[in-house]
């Protein structure tokens, strides 16, 4: 009898301990998540492992899916960035909203903004060449000197003259004998103290640079070779208020033959400024470099408020003779294409919006197409502040049909370079060399102030026509589209007009 209760206890509890084991089985399969029934027997176990190996490959599928859609978005863009198509390229603004998506995704890699420069290791050891590059399209370039427009009669010649559009429209025509406009008319400016003309007159090797409106001091050269120091004219062009500024903020020596020093630097003073606006009178030195310095074979310029870091003989080396360049200027960091450049002037407030606008709009007219990869340039656009150059005739002709074009239009020199480049056609070669290049080339200060002139406020081409806010961009209010006589050029004569009525 104890026998058998014993054994009818022990299997009461052996079910008892059973049904306990079952029940919290269900209790966990209950808790298992929201997608659970609400009771689950051990049948249900294999439906649960069908779903998880679901819901995993549906994870899978669905990265496969945005990787291939991001794959194709990219793709895309590559694509479109090549094409001519103007709105399709407008995706590639590097500045744009989608550009900004994919840098902070982490999918455009930054350019660097510094690299090593090849150069030779010691100025010592560069050979200059002994013969000047021959010229091939232009042999005999000569400019025109004197203002011949009858209205302008009892007043000052101006500076740049009154090319005509037909006069300009001939200018880009290459021929062996050329005259151009080419600043400098007779009278109109610009013109250099006496010691200055005859200083100059011995510089075969220059480093030009320019301060205007008093916005900067001169920055000492670094890391200038004893042969360079005696090879190099370093000239630095300013105007009168400049002058002033720069005598009561740093020391100027006087070396009592009329020259005036600051360091290396020869301060050449441009008395009468031809422009009422000084980033015009900037490009002067900057642009014609070969007409204030006519007896100059090789010039360099920097901007003035860079401090130029690396020998000039080397520059000259690494840029010109290495391969036989003649003109060497570096690529824009961001844009490749003008109307690009365009854009980021107006959204930077760099000048007036109407006036760029005008600019660009003619240049299309007259069948600039933006940049692809279909044209033989690097990029249309280039980093202005260094230029390096051999003054050759026909470096020296684009020198003047790119100064004739800031004379004409905004002093956006950027948005005229690749304008004069796509006139000129194969015949004009030049190196663009990388932006990281360019800027190991220097280090950049900060101007003294910030220079503005009202011009760049105007917000409508109306402030031009009325003119009753006494705006005056530069004393080359020209009316030059009035004179034109050709049809297809009368469809740019308000432009030209708007933009030069005083």
């Amino acid at each position: 009898m104890d026998s058998e209760s014993y054994r009818s206890v022990s299997l009461r509890a052996t079910r008892r301990a059973d049904r306990n084991s079952t029940q919290s089985h269900i209790d966990k399969d209950v808790e298992s998540g929201p997608f659970s029934p609400l009771v689950r027997t051990p049948q249900d176990y294999p439906s649960k492992i069908v779903w998880k190996k679901g819901f995993i490959r549906l994870v899978l599928v669905a990265g496969i899916l945005w990787m291939l859609i991001i794959l194709t978005v990219l793709m895309f863009h590559v694509w479109s960035c090549q094409t001519s198509i103007t709105f399709l390229s407008a995706i590639c603004n590097r500045e744009g909203k989608f550009m900004l998506v994919l840098n902070s995704l982490g999918f455009k890699p930054k350019p660097l903004h510094r690299c090593t420069i090849p150069v030779v290791d010691d100025p010592d050891s560069v050979v200059i060449p002994e013969k000047r590059t021959p010229d091939k399209f232009v042999e005999n370039l000569s400019y025109i000197l004197e203002d011949d427009d009858p209205s302008n009669s009892g007043s000052q010649p101006l500076f740049g003259g009154h090319e005509s559009w037909a006069q300009r429209e001939e200018s880009f025509k290459l021929n062996s004998t050329k005259k151009v406009h080419c600043g400098f008319i007779r009278n109109g400016g610009a013109e250099m103290e006496p010691a200055d003309v005859k200083y100059v007159k011995k510089c075969r090797f220059v480093v030009a640079s320019g301060i205007f409106d008093g916005y900067d001091t001169p920055h000492q050269p670094t890391n200038i070779s004893r042969r360079s120091q005696k090879l190099f004219c370093f000239l630095m062009a300013v105007d009168q208020q400049s002058l002033d500024f720069i005598k009561e903020n740093v020391t100027v020596r006087d070396d009592g033959r009329g020259g005036k020093w600051v360091g290396l630097w020869r301060l050449v003073l441009l008395k009468t400024p031809p422009y009422d606006e000084p980033r015009r009178n900037g490009k002067v030195p900057k642009i014609l470099t070969h007409r204030l310095y006519p007896q100059a074979e090789y010039s360099i310029w920097i901007d003035g408020k860079m401090e130029l870091i690396v020998d000039p003989l080397l520059m000259l080396e690494r840029y010109l003779w290495r391969d036989k360049n003649t003109f060497a200027i570096a690529r824009h960091k961001h844009h490749q294409s003008i109307y690009e450049e365009a854009d980021a002037n107006k959204r930077r407030k760099r000048y007036a919006r109407p006036l760029i606008d005008l600019h660009v709009k003619i240049y299309f007219y007259e069948g600039m197409e933006p940049w692809s990869a279909k044209k033989d340039t690097v990029s249309d656009v280039p980093e202005g502040a260094i230029i390096i150059r051999e003054h050759t005739a026909l470096n020296n002709l684009f020198s003047c049909l790119w100064f004739n074009e800031v004379n004409l239009f905004t002093p956006r020199d950027q948005l005229s370079f690749g304008y004069v480049v796509y006139r000129l056609g194969s015949a004009f070669k030049f190196f663009m060399f990388p932006n990281c290049e360019y800027n190991s080339l220097f280090v950049l200060h900060s101007h003294t102030r910030e220079h503005s002139s009202p011009v760049e406020w105007v917000k409508s081409l109306d402030e031009f026509k009325r003119n009753s806010t006494g705006l005056k961009e530069s004393r080359e209010h020209h009316r030059q589209a009035e004179k034109h006589g050709s049809t297809r050029k009368r469809k740019h004569q308000n432009h030209v007009t708007f933009v030069y009525v005083g």
